[in-house]
């Protein structure tokens, strides 16, 4: 198993974190991903200070390995989330949609680890400088909100031009993906859509199944003329936002038909009007199956695709492989 300087900044037993998927990410799947050597997210993207408090301390009573929490920094409770992190004193934040430089000093303080999301070098560069201890380099493959670089170009460019250790994401649900990443310079994954279909995931079976049988080309983009690209699995709702883009809707009356899109695919499984989040990778899942075996079987591959067969050394990694790999 590849150990690197991310499995020591987060104190895992793997170089992976949880996609802090809104909605999905709770205290079920994010103590479920801890306990099998990860790093297990909460995503506080679509709660209040009260239930991430609530979530938290659940997550707490079933794992007492190290977890995260992840706050989209576009939430209008954003202040309230993040003093509850500190209150609580999680291990990790990590932040998307915004940029944290108001909370990281705070958070640094309190001993918390901070690793923004970031879709560009100069990004990237700024985070640092602000005193990120981490950034995911996430391409536009990955579920949910997206950039425009696919992970395979922005991950070596931003392992390039900071000295912190990052994380790649987006398009990334085998060993493949895994081992591709740490040849391209980072220090660990960041993996999301693979976790939809997981035992302690609690989405709605109708979503789950669309994930387990997802081909290549079921995911689509919508928002990109409004500058609020996401990416989901095609369904009704998705058509109908990408037909309105066509006839120059604005992203202001497209929100009001995708408001609880999302709530009504995790909770409801609505097919027709729900917004099934997920990424490229999704064509990449044929089965559900716990996080326990989901993290082993990602780096059991991993590691007999790298050992022995490594032309370079691995950006960021603290101990070889063995040669042959490992069965």
């Amino acid at each position: 198993m590849p150990k690197t300087d991310l499995c020591d900044l987060l104190q895992t037993d793997y170089p992976l974190i949880q996609g802090g998927m809104a909605w999905v990410a709770n205290a079920c799947l994010a103590s479920a991903v801890s306990n099998a050597g990860g790093l297990g997210l909460v995503a506080a993207g679509s709660m209040n200070a009260d239930l991430l408090r609530r979530e938290i301390r659940l997550a707490r009573e079933q794992t007492d390995r190290p977890f995260g929490v992840n706050i989209m920094l576009m939430n209008p409770d954003v202040d309230a989330l993040a003093a509850v992190v500190l209150e609580e004193r999680v291990s990790v934040v990590t932040t998307g949609a915004g940029s944290p430089g108001k909370f990281i000093q705070a958070w640094k303080d309190a001993g918390i680890r901070v690793v923004p999301v970031v879709a560009s070098v100069a990004y990237a560069k700024r985070m640092e400088k602000l005193g990120a201890d981490a950034v995911i380099a996430e391409g536009t493959e990955a579920g949910g909100h997206i950039g425009e670089l696919t992970t395979m170009v922005l991950v070596p460019q931003v392992a390039d031009a900071v000295s912190i250790p990052v994380v790649a994401a987006g398009g990334i649900a085998d060993g493949r993906g895994v081992a591709a990443a740490l040849i391209l310079g980072a220090s660990g994954v960041q993996v999301g859509t693979r976790f939809l279909a997981c035992d302690e995931c609690c989405i709605h079976e109708n979503y789950k199944q669309l994930v387990i049988k997802a081909r290549d080309i079921d995911t689509m983009v919508t928002g990109r003329s409004g500058g609020h690209p996401v990416r989901t699995l095609k369904n009704k709702l998705a058509r109908h936002l990408i037909e309105l883009e066509k006839q120059g809707a604005s992203f202001e009356e497209m929100e009001i038909i995708a408001v609880g899109s999302l709530r009504r695919a995790v909770q409801d499984g609505n097919l027709e009007e729900g917004s099934f989040m997920a990424g490229q990778a999704a064509g990449l899942v044929n089965d559900c199956l716990p996080a326990a075996q989901i993290i082993a079987g990602l780096f059991r591959q991993a590691c007999s695709l790298l050992g022995g067969q490594m032309p370079v050394a691995v950006p960021g990694l603290r101990q070889e492989l063995p040669a042959g790999g490992v069965r």
